[in-house]
């Protein structure tokens, strides 16, 4: 596929909620315009863009895929994502990469949650958008219901372009309020016929809608309007590419891709009225002084190609996509990745269609492509040059809610899992692994259960390392409350010589204090040279635990007595003496368990305060406060965190999708009766014996 200049470039990220229509409207648009032979179906496993033999097994988009089209003069690369909550990342990816989104809904449902996470995206980084109203010939649906739904829910710069002729099984065409001509389709094939008399009213009111919306873009025009002036077609058109190019206004189109209806109108709004790259405005970049500069799209310009997607590609290695906003970037060159202050070697670039990858001798600004097996380079950074290193700000992605334990299947896993997983996460910047300490498990943190289930099957697939997941340990901790003081004897006669320790210790509580040793020996009855072993044995148990294997913390042991052997003594035998001392003066002095208590932020629409107040209620939570922002109620909480972590998955199911939260660590307190029994009991039957615990 050759360059073309840039006004004849589009490069449209789809975006909705799952379910909406995206990839099977994309593989209409790539078929209609023969950039694929036969048409690729979702639910038939030969999608162009659900490729990955994850997304053919659940029949649903799980990564961004890039597909370019040619239609009237113009290049126009699609550039299609995830609806499912859990792979939003995927959606923030494809924003970075296009210049305008096509937003779609399903005409038989309402405003939902992934078309609100869109909506949200496209509004945070200026996107131009059109929205598409999917599957109107579905049983249920109604085009003109759906659009006043989004109107209702985000204003009057949603405007309709289209008025749908029938809804539902009876949905046969749409009549185009900009030349104010109506088509009804025979087998996909547009016949124009006179505007149906019963929607004359209709196609007069939503007109004046989409007038009203695109007088907004200019001030002539506007003015016309207002004085009741007819506003001609060629105006109106005008208008509409401005006020979409400027986010004025955000016009609406029908769809039945199944019958192969709106197809070919949507391809003329995309050319018509979204931007090309030589249309926006100048990005802001860092140089080398840290100073902000601004840098135009132009190809003579100095170099700037935000990297905007990384994956492990089975056949040619890991795979770096990138858009090159600025200058040009040639097969078998060096760039300089500026985020990283590292050189690159740039190999064969490529032009992708789905899996599919098309040689290319460069990539011009303006275009999208990719290069394999580059040493350096993550999602976020920027490829520059060296002479003149320049940095775009990397991409804000949400923190991943939703922890699980992983470990290896096998010992072959074991071996693997390491590279598997630094591999997996190149191409996941929404997961995060860590290393608990305190339970010495390794947490995936992702964001929901399908992501942890398709990466676990990623990591079998792509790198060889079977995992198995289950629900994280809790890290409680113990504590005293009570004061006791208790004699610990170690002896121990082999023959030669012995072993021989005796301690007096006195156990306290040391709120806030951590575990603390002292010493108040007088006389000489333990000499000084065995204090460390004494310490020893007080800090081993507090670090193993005596009650239920969890470290024991805030309390105070003071030696101030004991006796000692000439011979037999050391600093082991006291050692030892001083552990069995401690374990049992932490069992005298009302140990208790304390768990982790998380300060939790909710953030959900008003509706669903009471569910979800109630719902933390029964996770043994305490609300703190409420506030809003930005149209959102917030809930300030403390809860345990035993009960926060499937919470991800069960806030989404309560709000519909539309809630998150944030959790980070407020304190330790201390367990319930009941729950801390059974913690105790689960630990008992783990314990092996005579581990004296």
């Amino acid at each position: 596929m050759k360059s073309v200049d840039l006004p004849y470039l589009r490069n449209v990220v789809l975006a909705g909620h799952a379910g909406s229509g995206k990839t099977t409207l994309a593989e209409h648009l790539l078929h209609r315009t023969g950039a694929t032979s036969r048409l690729g179906k979702v639910d038939d496993a030969t999608s162009t863009l659900d490729f990955e033999p994850e997304e053919q097994k659940r029949k649903l988009s799980l990564s961004l895929a890039v597909a370019p089209l040619e239609y009237d003069g113009c290049r126009v690369t699609l550039v299609d994502t995830p609806g499912y909550a859990d792979f939003v990342g995927e959606v923030v990816e494809g924003f970075a990469a296009a210049d305008a989104a096509l937003l779609t809904m399903d005409a038989s449902g309402g405003v939902e949650a992934g078309t609100e996470t869109a909506i949200g995206l496209g509004r945070t980084t200026g996107t131009a958008a059109l929205f598409v109203i999917t599957k109107c010939d579905r049983e249920n649906a109604d085009p003109m219901r759906a659009l006043d739904a989004l109107r209702a829910s985000f204003g009057t710069k949603i405007a309709p372009l289209h008025v749908a002729i029938g809804s539902g099984d009876g949905f046969r065409g749409f009549v185009d309020l900009v030349h104010r001509k109506a088509y009804v389709f025979e087998k996909g094939t547009p016949m124009e016929c006179p505007v149906p008399d019963e929607l004359a009213d209709e196609v007069a009111r939503r007109r004046d809608e989409l007038l009203e919306a695109a007088a907004e873009a200019d001030d002539d025009v506007l003015t016309k309007y207002l004085e009741g002036e007819d506003v001609s077609d060629a105006e109106l058109e005008a208008c509409l590419h401005k006020g979409v190019r400027e986010s004025v206004l955000a016009p609406v189109l029908f769809t039945a891709a199944g019958r192969d209806i709106g197809t070919e109108a949507l391809l003329d709004a995309i050319v018509r009225y979204l931007p090309s790259p030589a249309e926006r405005p100048p990005l802001k970049a860092q140089d080398r002084s840290g100073a902000e500069v601004e840098v135009p799209v132009d190809r003579e310009g100095p170099l700037l190609a935000p990297v905007f997607k990384t994956t492990a590609d089975p056949f040619v290695g890991r795979l770096t996509y990138f858009r090159v906003h600025s200058g040009v970037v040639r097969s078998h060159d060096h760039v300089w990745n500026a985020s990283r202050n590292e050189e690159e070697r740039i190999g064969q670039l490529l032009l992708v269609r789905g899996k599919d990858h098309e040689p290319v001798g460069e990539v011009r600004a303006g275009e999208i492509g990719a290069v394999a097996k580059l040493a350096h380079t993550e999602t976020g950074d920027t490829l520059s040059t060296r002479d003149r290193p320049l940095v775009l700000p990397g991409f804000t992605f949400p923190e991943p809610t939703l922890p699980v334990a992983i470990e290896p299947q096998t010992k072959a896993d074991l071996d693997k899992l390491g590279n598997a997983l630094n591999r997996m996460l190149e191409e996941e910047p929404t997961v995060r692994v860590e290393r608990q300490p305190e339970t010495g498990e390794q947490l995936l943190w992702a964001q929901g259960e399908s992501q942890i289930a398709v990466l676990s099957e990623r990591l079998k697939r792509k790198f060889g390392a079977a995992v198995q997941t289950r629900a994280p340990r809790v890290p409680y901790r113990e504590t005293i409350r009570g004061r006791t003081k208790v004699e610990g004897k170690y002896k121990k006669q082999t023959g030669g010589h012995g072993m021989f320790g005796h301690v007096w210790l006195e156990l306290e509580p040391n709120p806030g204090g951590g575990v603390e040793f002292a010493e108040k020996i007088v006389g000489g009855s333990v000499p000084k040279g065995f204090f460390p072993g004494v310490e020893k044995g007080v800090r081993e148990v507090a670090s193993e635990g005596a009650l239920a294997g969890f470290p024991v913390i805030d309390f105070k042991a003071t030696l101030y007595d004991g006796s000692f052997h000439t011979v037999d003594s050391n600093e082991l035998s006291f050692k030892l003496a001083s552990a069995m001392a401690t374990r049992k003066g932490i069992h005298e002095a009302q140990p208790v368990l304390l768990e982790p208590i998380m300060d939790v932020e909710v953030r959900v629409p008003e509706e669903f305060m009471g569910d979800v107040n109630r719902d933390l209620n029964t996770r043994r939570g305490r609300v703190l406060g409420l506030d809003s922002q930005d149209g959102m109620q917030i809930v300030r909480a403390h809860v345990p965190q035993s009960e926060l972590f499937t919470y991800a998955t069960e806030l989404r199911s309560l709000t519909g999708g539309r809630g998150n939260f944030k959790a980070s660590l407020d304190h330790y307190e201390e367990v319930p009766g009941h729950v801390a029994q059974k913690v105790i009991e689960a630990h008992k039957k783990e314990a092996p014996a005579g581990s004296g615990h």
